[in-house]
C-alpha cells in the first residue's frame, strides 16, 4: 500500500508563507542548502503526522475562491475557532465554513495569504449536525 510521506506548499513570497506557517501552527521551517526550497518540521519524530517543505510558486497564484483541484492537507488544532481567527489574523482567511463530522471533530478550510488551501480539524468525538 503506498502511504503519503511529503507536501509542498507553494509560495509566490515565500518567507511571508514561512512566518505565516510558523507564527500558526509553531512549525519550524529551514532552507534546505542553497535552493529557493524549505523544509518543514510539523511535529517530533515518532508523533503521527508527516513534514513536507516549502518551494517558490512557478507561475501565478491560485484565484480567489477557486474549486479545490489538489490533496488538501488537514492539520489537528486544539480549538478550530482560534486558529481560524489566527489565521485571519496572519492574512489567511476561512475558505469553508466550520461544519462537524459527526464522531470525529469540527472541520473547516482556511487559505494562507498566497491562496493555498489547507484544513483545520478539532477532535471533538461529540461532534454532530
Amino acid at each position: 500500500m503506498s502511504r503519503v510521506i511529503h507536501f509542498e506548499i507553494h509560495a509566490s513570497e515565500p518567507q511571508r508563507l514561512i512566518d505565516f506557517y510558523t507564527a500558526l501552527f509553531g512549525w519550524k521551517v529551514a532552507q534546505w542548502g542553497t535552493m529557493p526550497y524549505w523544509t518543514i518540521t510539523t511535529g517530533a519524530a515518532g508523533e503521527p503526522g508527516i513534514d513536507g517543505g516549502l518551494v517558490q510558486r512557478r507561475g501565478p497564484r491560485p484565484s480567489e475562491a477557486p474549486a479545490v483541484s489538489s490533496f488538501v492537507c488537514t492539520v489537528q488544532v486544539d480549538a478550530l475557532d482560534d486558529a481560524l481567527a489566527r489565521c485571519a489574523a496572519l492574512g489567511g482567511m476561512q475558505a469553508v465554513p466550520k461544519m462537524p463530522i459527526p464522531g470525529v471533530g469540527w472541520l473547516a478550510y482556511a487559505s494562507d495569504p498566497d491562496g493555498n488551501l489547507f484544513g483545520l480539524m478539532q477532535p471533538d468525538p461529540q461532534a454532530k449536525a
